[in-house]
């Protein structure tokens, strides 16, 4: 497939990045020229998150350094801004399950009235991720649950460190 011209956002808090989440940053990159990482610096449905920002940003930086068309960025503002500020033509997303598709839905027609000229792509996950969450990953490494197969090797690893004294 020839990669289509033109930039691309893909939007999550990613805290912390997923295996799940690599997939669709990657199989983005086989699509589009250029993917931009876009990690919120403060999400609004999350009351506190486990990893910085740029402790995210450099998680997932590391994980697609062979993904030479795609770079990581912190955004504090309204997603369409940020995306029309880089000159991105979309917004990708992965999704997982109807629970995903609805809240989705909700975001893509309330971006759609802030830029019409935004679009909204989804990517619908790979099988061997279409459980995973951030908010599981989390839960199961609290508990003492081994996450090496779902995150990249030093998310689970700073996870491990982070969340051993809970």
């Amino acid at each position: 497939m020839a990669k289509r011209d033109g930039i691309v956002v893909c939007p999550g808090s990613y805290d912390p990045v997923t295996n799940g989440h690599m997939d669709i940053i990657t199989r983005s990159s086989e699509v589009f020229e250029r993917v931009v990482v876009a990690v919120v610096n403060n999400p609004v449905r999350k009351e506190k998150t486990l990893f910085t920002a740029e402790e995210r940003q450099a998680f997932i930086a590391e994980a697609a350094g062979s993904l030479d068309n795609v770079e990581v960025r912190i955004f504090s503002n309204l997603l369409v801004k940020f995306a029309r500020e880089l000159g991105a033509k979309a917004i990708v997303k992965g999704l997982r399950a109807i629970s995903d598709f609805e809240y989705e839905f909700e975001m893509a027609q309330l971006n759609r009235k802030l830029d019409p000229e935004m679009e909204s792509i989804y990517m619908i996950a790979s099988p061997q991720h279409s459980f995973l969450s951030s908010t599981g990953v989390k839960e199961m490494a609290t508990f003492g649950g081994d996450v090496g197969d779902l995150v990249p090797a030093p998310v689970a690893a700073a996870m491990a460190s982070r969340l051993g004294d809970r």
